[in-house]
């Protein structure tokens, strides 16, 4: 495997030394984009790299912030060029406006990768318009074999207006972007960890919309939920990302995170980056620092135990972006923590999310997180 990694910032492209080696003339198969929205929509960067990468498929997202090796970065464009030995890949594009639903384009997009030798799927979301959990849902319905799927849904900064993606010359809003990856030469590893802290006692959804809460145990939601945040209740919607709500439902493995992304005073609701099931079990979380970057380092620790302590070549971190806005000044650090136990040998690019998608475990089926650091690990020598 072949890694070209390069950032475009203050209106100047710098190359990181080229990881692997495959032969003298190297043509990358497959170039991730991850950038600030305005560099995504960009034609003119956007026909630099087609210029650099003639033969590559290019997988364009917008993001709330870029993670290029060590660093988190804004407003700047990182591209990961890869050329594998013996992997090949497949990229689809589908738009949510061309489906009844993200449940149908889920599955519509699983059907187009789908063949005997499909080793994992890597994946890319419009982050405003198309539902996550229901495009998951989507994909493990068609995903009768277990492949491995993980991805992230695309940003906006803390804007959240509306988000890129794309492939190759088509880049807009509403887009998802699937790769699959074919052949047993690839092994790819998945991990993903929270770090907040639960308190308060455990609560049953008990009326829902999709990714809309109106009550908790036969009462208000909302009213409950501002009871909790005492002091904090005055700051909302901007306060529910120190407080996100951990979910157990009966599909899921283990309990996963959901980040509120508004209220509604006269409807008495929530809005989460996720559903919310009637009959699932919630609790209110907080945001604790040490935990949260300590959560980054396990990441990659289980990572590299489900690798055998084999030596990684790439490495995708995404990240949300409400772990961002919380952590601030000490973002860096869950980077620099991954980067400790992940060592010096993988290429390490990545970026901040409106939703992370993983597996919990190598066997599992993918879920949504949101405020979870989640870590793809990609090796052809392993």
């Amino acid at each position: 495997m072949v890694i070209q990694q390069s950032i475009y910032a203050q209106q100047q492209w710098t190359d990181l030394p080229t990881k692997g080696s495959v032969g003298k003339d190297v043509h990358s198969q497959l170039v991730l984009i991850f950038g600030a929205k305005n560099h995504i929509a960009d034609l003119g960067l956007r026909s630099q790299i087609r210029a650099r990468y003639p033969q590559a498929d290019l997988v364009f997202a917008s993001t709330a912030g870029e993670i290029f090796d060590n660093q988190v970065l804004d407003h700047t464009l990182c591209t990961i060029a890869i050329t594998f030995a013996n992997t090949p890949t497949r990229c689809v594009i589908s738009n949510i406006r061309d489906y009844p639903s993200s449940y149908a384009m889920g599955q519509c997009l699983f059907q187009r990768l789908d063949q005997p030798d499909l080793n994992s799927i890597f994946l890319v979301s419009d982050g405003t318009l198309v539902n996550g959990s229901d495009l998951i849902a989507g994909l493990n319905a068609e995903n009768k074999k277990g492949v491995p799927i993980s991805g992230g849904l695309a940003g906006d900064g803390d804007h959240f207006a509306n988000t890129l993606v794309g492939l190759n010359d088509h880049v807009e809003t509403g887009k998802v972007v699937a790769v699959g990856f074919y052949g047993d030469a690839l092994k790819v590893y998945h991990s993903s960890l929270g770090g907040w802290d639960e308190f308060g006692r455990d609560r049953i959804i008990t009326k829902s919309d999709k990714n809309v809460l109106y009550e908790l145990d036969g009462k208000n939601a909302l009213d409950l939920y501002k009871e909790y945040l005492g002091p904090f209740s005055a700051e909302l919607p901007g306060s529910a990302l120190l407080f996100p709500i951990s979910i157990k439902t009966a599909e899921s493995e283990q309990k996963l995170v959901r980040t509120i992304l508004t209220i509604d005073e006269t409807q008495k609701s929530m809005t989460f980056a996720g559903n919310m099931p009637e009959g699932a079990t919630v609790r209110l979380m907080k945001a604790n620092f040490d935990k949260l970057t300590e959560a980054s380092a396990e990441s990659a620790r289980q990572i590299m135990q489900y690798a055998n302590h084999r030596n990684l070549e790439l490495a995708i971190l995404i990240s949300c972006v409400g772990r961002k806005l919380v952590l601030q000044a000490r973002t860096e650090e869950e980077v620099w923590a991954a980067k400790n136990i992940l060592g010096e040998n993988p290429a390490i690019a990545g970026f901040y999310s409106y939703g992370e998608l993983s597996p919990y475990t190598p066997s599992g089926r993918c879920e949504l997180h949101n405020q979870t650091m989640t870590i793809t690990g990609f090796c052809e020598k392993c």
